[in-house]
């Protein structure tokens, strides 16, 4: 069994932070999306995983390298042009040979893992099996139309009538039969090869194709909003820890839920989790309140901060107005000057400044 994880999109949905970053680096709860990816597939037992790589390949390679310190080894798959998914399928066929391959978007979060699946498709004749989740608006999603044994019968793209609410969430198995359907479809109308056409001409030629239904959180972190999102959830689900070189002093109140990474300083400030402080970070004469991620090398001063995400070494200092529903670029800095509105929300790029 190998991986395969799809990572070469440009994430102009969000932008700015990713005009100067690869999206799937953003961090969730202080780690990458990528590395919470390759985490989910080297606990389901699959070491060796191809990572397709586009405009963004030299900072993913650079902040990955070989993959050992994730105990997987990782091979890098150059797409050229962002010619589909399937097409990634296609281009990569010399790294997974003919081995069973579990494929994921390198920007999905999902809960739980993926350990089920893999069982699930190993235990089973399938030729392929594809996550479904249910959703509440079908019609944004490619939808699953299901036959009487439960198998898939046939994947439309964003229908006005779907034919059940089961929408495809981007995490694939498949056998070596997938590079026969890769190489006989046609681009579609926008001029990508969709795997969804892929997985059809698997189904018309009589493959067996079943789903896997996910029945906990998965959020595609494409948008601001789907970070935040994801970055609430992550923080529900992991075990607070406070790192022996991490300091609070005697005049902060940090709660149970809260996770300060090395080196983190509390200073004269309430923090309230579920939380996490990350490297090197200080706070001081500050209130961060729950759903909050700081990135490492941070300095927040005089600040309130509520469900948010900073990226490292940024600062934000004297702002009276409560920070919330934001997310801070790397290298950044937000301050007060003048009038005080008495909210503040953004997205802001990288190596910004912004005075309010």
């Amino acid at each position: 069994m190998k991986g395969l994880i799809l990572s070469g999109g440009k994430g102009t949905r969000l932008y700015p932070l990713t005009y100067t970053r690869a999206k799937q680096l953003i961090p969730v709860a202080n780690k990458p999306v990528l590395v919470r990816v390759i985490e989910a597939i080297r606990e389901a037992g699959v070491r060796e995983v191809g990572i397709v790589v586009g405009p963004t390949a030299a900072e993913i390679q650079d902040a990955l390298g070989d993959g050992s310190e994730w105990d997987v080894a990782l091979s890098y798959i150059h797409q050229a042009s962002p010619d589909g998914l399937a097409h990634a399928v296609k281009i990569s066929q010399e790294f997974l040979d003919d081995d069973p391959f579990v494929m994921f978007l390198g920007d999905n979060v999902i809960e739980g893992g993926i350990s089920s699946l893999i069982r699930d498709f190993a235990d089973k004749q399938w030729n392929s099996q594809i996550v479904l989740k249910e959703v509440e608006n079908p019609s944004e999603y490619g939808v699953a139309k299901m036959r009487s044994d439960g198998s898939i019968e046939q994947l439309i793209e964003k229908p006005k009538s779907p034919p059940s609410n089961l929408a495809l969430v981007g995490i694939y198995m498949f056998d070596h039969h997938i590079f026969k359907a890769v190489n006989d479809i046609k681009p579609s109308a926008r001029g990508e090869y969709e795997i969804t056409d892929a997985i059809q001409w698997l189904i018309d030629q009589g493959y067996m194709v079943f789903p896997h239904i996910h029945r906990g959180w998965w959020i595609d972190t494409g948008k601001p909003t789907d970070m935040l999102e994801a970055n609430s959830y992550v923080l529900e689900e992991i075990t607070p820890c406070l790192h022996a070189t991490a300091a609070i002093d005697s005049d902060s109140s940090v709660d149970s839920r809260v996770t300060l990474q090395a080196g983190a300083q509390i200073v004269n400030s309430i923090i309230r989790g579920p939380t996490i402080i990350g490297r090197d970070t200080l706070i001081e004469n500050s209130y961060i309140g729950p759903f909050t991620s700081i990135y490492n090398g941070c300095q927040i001063r005089d600040c309130e901060i509520e469900r948010s995400i900073i990226l490292e070494n940024s600062r934000v200092t004297n702002i009276d107005s409560t920070l919330r529903d934001s997310l801070i670029g790397r290298n950044a800095s937000v301050k007060r000057s003048g009038s005080k509105p008495s909210g503040i929300k953004m997205n802001l790029g990288d190596h910004s400044t912004l005075w309010v």
